[in-house]
């Protein structure tokens, strides 16, 4: 199988390897941003390759938690660990990893992916909460359709909630398809977490839902240190430390890994604008 060349990612993706990633994400650190780290991939459909992935998150926590400086918080996929194999057996290596989380002092954040898992990633979520409700988290998508009975269900459990619009390809019957429409639901779910949740995680490069959490934020009187904003990688770095000089919290989501080809066509896919930021990154290398 032909691998396409790594200059290709390079503005999206940290590195290849966790041993390259640490630096970039040292830096980031200096300029004041927090920082969770993915490992790239998804869909496994082997036990030993689950196991494998496992174990390589264990490494990215021990890692994380031998230097002082950096955050103890990661993001990871449930189907890399076993979700689409079988769900216990995909519980019981998510547990190993909250047991490692916990004995750290990490935090991991359990990405959301396409609908046909969402389902399964929640009730997995609810399982483990109430064991580790100060090391783990989910993501809820603001264009699927359900996301407000999902937002208020979290915000009852005390779960912090990573908000996002959503990246995955999904039908009309179950999500939204215009941007208008999706930013609405977006703004009423920001609203619901800022005002019940626990410490969320509102994650956007979209300056009017920026501005509306900023001003919502104000009106009610709710404190920057309540809750962070999040953006990828390489996306709008400027905006990412401008927002930390106005005094938010702000964090960056780091991935890495030489699976990186999927996560990189949905972010061509969300964003015109990618594709020349792309164009511009692979003529200077």
């Amino acid at each position: 199988m032909i691998r396409l060349p790594f200059v290709l990612a390079r503005g999206f993706v940290a590195a290849e390897s966790l041993r390259d990633t640490i630096p970039v994400v040292k830096r980031l650190t200096d300029k004041g941003l927090f920082t969770t780290i993915d490992l790239l991939g998804e869909h496994v459909a082997s036990r030993d390759l689950a196991l494998r992935s496992r174990d390589a998150y264990i490494k990215l926590l021990h890692a994380l938690a031998s230097d002082s400086d950096l955050d103890r918080n990661i993001s990871i996929k449930l189907s890399m660990i076993g979700q689409i194999i079988d769900e216990d057996f995909c519980l019981e290596n998510l547990r190993l990893l909250l047991d490692e989380a916990q004995s750290l002092g990490a935090f991991i954040r359990l990405d959301m992916e396409g609908s046909s898992i969402l389902d399964s990633t929640l009730r997995i979520f609810e399982s483990v909460f109430p064991d580790y409700p100060e090391h783990v988290g989910p993501v809820l998508q603001a264009y699927l359709k359900r996301t407000l009975k999902d937002v208020t269900r979290m915000c009852d459990l005390g779960a912090r909630v990573r908000l996002c619009k959503g990246a995955y390809r999904e039908p009309d019957q179950i999500a939204l398809q215009r941007m208008s429409d999706i930013r609405t639901q977006f703004i009423t779910c920001m609203h619901k977490l800022l005002e019940y949740g626990n410490y969320p995680a509102i994650a956007t490069h979209d300056d009017i839902l920026i501005q509306a959490t900023k001003s919502f934020a104000r009106r009610k009187g709710i404190n920057p240190s309540k809750f962070e904003f999040q953006m990828l990688y390489g996306l709008r770095p400027q905006t990412q430390e401008a927002t930390v000089c106005e005094g938010y919290n702000m964090r960056v989501y780091v991935p890495y890994g030489r699976m990186w080809l999927p996560y990189y066509i949905r972010r061509l896919r969300e964003r015109p604008e990618n594709i020349a930021f792309l164009l511009r990154n692979i003529l200077r290398s």
